[in-house]
């Protein structure tokens, strides 16, 4: 069955990606699964020390450093699931029902490929290298989960409120009119005003504009059509604070032959620079 999916962890933003998965799960009318992955670059699950110069003939040193590897092991995986049950707790105070809960061991990225057949929507934390701090670098797994996975990824900053409108951030692009029509099918922002924007004007990407307008317009959306001028981060950006801009959608990837291997820079930058949840397209 699809569900909301949500990675928690030692994060500033846990919370908010508790609260934001919680409000989708229950729009969404699908399960909620909060899951939490024990990094195995940090945790492993054998440790070899055998090889560490100065130690090679002190077994007593090398037993008690593994020793104290698997304490440490136990230790993060028993603060992983409290970590899961004050998140569950949190979801059930605010009046939802009980979410499943989910720790692995390993890749975050990998992990979720494993599960992405079951997800409808994923939702993870802005890993900045300060917390609440707009214009500092996305964290390298937040990256990593954008590259593997295939389902719509909602990127959620130290904080989150319930959004009272959106943006679609238009190019024009197969992903982002496929965007446009699920936006017009989805329950998730069903009654929210959507302000459908476009950085640079041609023929073909116009017509391809009022198309996704009239099929939101049809689906029942108040729509507000923008092109504007200039770079697209920049523009956007400042259409966003603007207008008062809640939540921004927008595609992954641009037009790019090694899209396949980087989060298109466009992408990058609104991450990087956004103070509001950012939901991705692929």
């Amino acid at each position: 069955m699809k569900q909301v999916l949500a990675c928690i962890g030692a994060t500033a933003s846990s919370a908010a990606v508790c609260d934001c998965a919680a409000w989708a799960s229950e729009r969404l009318e699908v399960p909620l699964t909060l899951l939490h992955v024990l990094d195995r670059s940090e945790y492993p699950t054998e440790v070899d020390l055998s090889g560490n110069i100065g130690l090679g003939s002190r077994e007593h040193l090398l037993e008690e450093l593994a020793s104290l590897d698997e304490k440490r092991g136990k230790i993060a995986i028993e603060a992983g699931r409290a970590m899961l049950d004050a998140a569950s707790e949190r979801v059930q105070a605010a009046g939802r029902q009980a979410p499943s809960l989910l720790q692995r061991h390993g890749d975050l990225a990998e992990t979720l490929a494993g599960l992405e057949a079951d997800i409808r929507l994923l939702v993870i934390g802005l890993h900045r290298s300060q917390a609440h701090s707009p214009g500092m670098p996305i964290g390298s797994h937040v990256e990593s989960v954008i590259r593997t996975m295939h389902r719509p990824i909602l990127v959620i900053p130290g904080t989150f409120e319930v959004p009272g409108n959106l943006m679609l951030a238009f190019d024009g692009s197969e992903t982002t009119r496929k965007g446009a029509q699920m936006l017009a099918q989805s329950p998730l922002f069903r009654g929210l005003p959507i302000h459908l924007v476009m950085v640079g004007e041609n023929a073909e990407r116009q017509a391809a504009l009022d198309e996704a307008g009239a099929t939101l317009e049809q689906a029942g959306f108040e729509v507000s059509r923008a092109v504007l001028e200039g770079d697209a981060e920049p523009a956007l950006h400042a259409y966003q604070q603007q207008h008062g801009i809640d939540l921004l959608v927008m595609g992954a990837y641009g037009h790019s032959r090694i899209r396949q291997f980087l989060v298109g820079s466009t992408t990058r930058n609104m991450l990087n620079n956004s103070a509001g949840p950012v939901l991705l397209l692929r």
